[in-house]
């Protein structure tokens, strides 16, 4: 993409989120109301010190106004996903999400196959774990606790703990798991 459109897509988000005219920026940025405008229109390549008084009067980051913009909506395919498998391939898990400097959580699918079980040996402190199961059903043993959780219900707890899944349904285990990293 190019760069002069870049920066004018985060300058009109950037100004409008400020809820700031092109007046108001222009004073707190020393630059013309016209050059804003150009900018915001893709019309002008701006210089370095132009971006940096702009980001100056937004209080924002010089790299705010040259970030690529990021999609709103994220379609993601469990055939584009690569399956993380055991030894055996009797656990499979997809995921959907990884937990990044803005999402502190991870999103997976998890499929156990009749009969089998798979042990974690537990996650960072402080980490809480949600599962959702969608199809067979699962006894999960944490905490020297052991609960039985049929399709289309939840369970969730502190996931710092060695957890043992177990299949102890009819068929594969399917099962939406979400890992959750307070802050």
């Amino acid at each position: 993409m190019n760069i002069n459109l870049i920066i004018s897509e985060n300058l009109k988000r950037l100004r409008k989120d400020q809820n700031l005219s092109l007046s108001k920026l222009s004073e707190s940025s020393d630059i013309s109301k016209v050059m804003l405008s150009q900018i915001e229109k893709g019309d002008t390549n701006p210089t370095i010190n132009t971006i940096w008084k702009i980001a100056k009067g937004l209080k924002v980051p010089y790299t705010s106004l040259l970030e690529q913009p990021q999609n709103d909506i994220y379609v993601v395919k469990k055939s584009d996903i690569e399956a993380q498998i055991t030894d055996e391939s009797h656990y499979r898990l997809y995921c959907y999400y990884s937990s990044t400097p803005y999402r502190n959580f991870e999103l997976f699918q998890m499929e156990l196959d009749k009969g089998c079980s798979y042990t974690s040996v537990g996650h960072s402190r402080k980490s809480e774990e949600y599962i959702m199961v969608l199809e067979g059903e699962l006894t999960l043993k944490v905490n020297n606790e052991t609960f039985i959780v049929a399709a289309n219900n939840t369970v969730s707890f502190t996931a710092s703990n060695k957890h043992v899944y177990f299949n102890s349904g009819h068929g594969t285990l399917k099962a939406a798991i979400t890992n959750f990293y307070p802050v």
